[in-house]
Formats: structure tokens, C-alpha cells, sequence
């Protein structure tokens, strides 16, 4: 080998077996819930010792694409990967990288008005935006019950559910990532700065009006309404959440 050449590693057995397992799981051909078969029977299928296949299985593992139940006879249980999981360590990432709350704050100023442009310029014409109406219905039926906590913990279900209308899958996780990471840190603000019920109340019928007016825009087309009425509820919001003490702070993955 000449001197300054860079060394080739070569894949142990068993990160070859769990490559092949993870591929079907990626795949599609192996379903969540489903049973990998047993050990002595992927071992003679697979022609591995028991020590290598169990070496598979740790790596699996750790990804969280399997689950073992040591001393089963029914085999490892097949997990899909989970967009949940995966945006908790990007959280890690961001939270080792200083990001901080008004950085959070700016991204989703980019990410949501855009989303509104292609759904208006569709009119809401696209197979996700149903299910953008059917919230906006469940929340008028929530503050007719007074079910006002309820309201709070769907709120952000509404904004991922705007960006999931798009059908853009990309958008809709990193959305799902910020969205984890400024729900908790909006749930600490509210522990940190109590309102009165009054208060609360009145807050949350602003924010059902401002979501039944950005559903009506959509609808009619009207692209530049959409946008600049959208803009605005979030830059009103960003005030709150990442107002002048609040903006500095770094965000919290860990209990995020």
C-alpha cells in the first residue's frame, strides 16, 4: 500500500446482516409489528454464528428498528423508523450547537408562510388540506365545551398539519423538528408566566379567529392575503415566545 493511501475498512459480518435486515425495514418489506423469524432459523438461512447475529441486533437496536424480548421464542419485533426519534437527536444537535429560541422562532417565519403561498395558489385544493378544516372545526367544538387545555396541546398539531397539506414530506419533518423543540419551550414560558383565565381565554379565541381567516384566504385563492395574514400571526406570536429574554435562551432538547 502506498505510504499517504487511505486504509479500506471492511464491513464486520454483522454490520453486513444488519444492513441487510435494515434495508428491508427501510423498504417497506418488513411492517412495524411484524417478527423477524427466529434465531436458529435466520442464523441457517443467513449462514452466521449466534454470537454475530446478536452483534446485528444490538446495532438494530440502537437505531430503535428492533426490539428484543430476551429469551422470546417469537424473534426480534420490526419498528419503522420514527420521525419522532430522529428529530429528538437533530434537537440534540442544534441544542450542543448554541440554537437559540429566536433562531428556532426566525426558521418557522420561513417555512410556514410558504406553505400558505402553495396552498392559497391551489385554493386548498390539495388531498391534506381537509384535515387542516377538520381541526379548525375540532377547535370551535372545543371552546363551545370549554375544553380550553385541549385547545393548547392541538395548537401546534395545527401548524404541522398546515405544512403536511403541502404534501411535502422534506418541509413536514423539518416542521415536526421545530415544532417538538418550541412546544416545550412555549409550555415553560407559560409555568414561568401564568396568565388568568380570562386572559388565556381571550387569547385563544384571537388565535381560533386568526386560523378560521387563514382557512377562508386559502380557499379563495386570495395568495397574497394568505401570505401577509399568516406572516403576521406569527410574527405576533414570535413576540411572546421570543421576546427580549426569551429569544437569547438556548433551546431545550432534552426535555423537549
Amino acid at each position: 500500500m502506498e505510504n499517504g493511501s487511505a486504509r479500506i475498512r471492511v464491513p464486520k459480518t454483522s454490520e453486513l446482516v444488519a444492513d441487510q435486515i435494515r434495508a428491508q425495514i427501510v423498504r417497506g418489506d418488513l411492517k412495524e409489528g411484524d417478527s423477524l423469524p427466529p434465531e436458529g432459523t435466520l442464523m441457517a438461512t443467513l449462514g452466521i454464528s449466534r454470537p454475530t447475529l446478536r452483534e446485528a441486533f444490538r446495532i438494530l437496536e440502537a437505531e430503535n428498528l428492533i426490539s428484543v424480548v430476551r429469551g422470546s421464542r417469537s424473534g426480534a419485533r420490526v419498528h419503522q423508523p420514527s420521525t419522532d426519534l430522529v428529530s429528538r437527536y437533530a434537537g440534540y444537535v442544534l441544542e450542543s450547537q448554541g440554537t437559540t429560541i429566536a433562531d428556532l422562532y426566525t426558521a418557522r417565519l420561513a417555512i410556514e408562510p410558504t406553505v400558505v403561498r402553495w396552498l392559497a395558489t391551489a385554493k386548498g385544493q390539495t388531498p391534506g388540506f381537509a384535515r387542516v378544516k377538520q381541526i379548525l372545526a375540532d377547535f370551535d367544538e372545543m371552546l363551545k365545551t370549554d375544553r380550553y387545555l385541549e385547545f393548547v396541546d392541538n395548537v401546534s398539531h395545527f401548524h404541522q398539519t398546515l405544512v403536511e397539506a403541502t404534501g411535502n414530506k422534506t418541509l413536514s419533518f423539518m416542521n415536526r423538528m421545530l415544532l417538538n423543540l418550541g412546544r416545550h419551550h412555549q409550555n415553560d414560558y407559560q409555568r414561568r408566566h401564568p396568565r388568568n383565565s380570562e386572559d388565556k381565554l381571550k387569547s385563544l379565541r384571537a388565535g381560533f379567529k386568526s386560523f378560521e381567516k387563514l382557512v377562508a384566504l386559502i380557499e379563495a385563492g386570495d395568495v397574497e392575503g394568505a401570505v401577509s395574514h399568516w406572516r403576521l400571526h406569527l410574527r405576533n406570536a414570535n413576540e411572546t415566545w421570543a421576546a427580549r429574554g426569551e429569544g437569547e435562551r438556548t433551546v431545550d432538547s432534552l426535555h423537549a
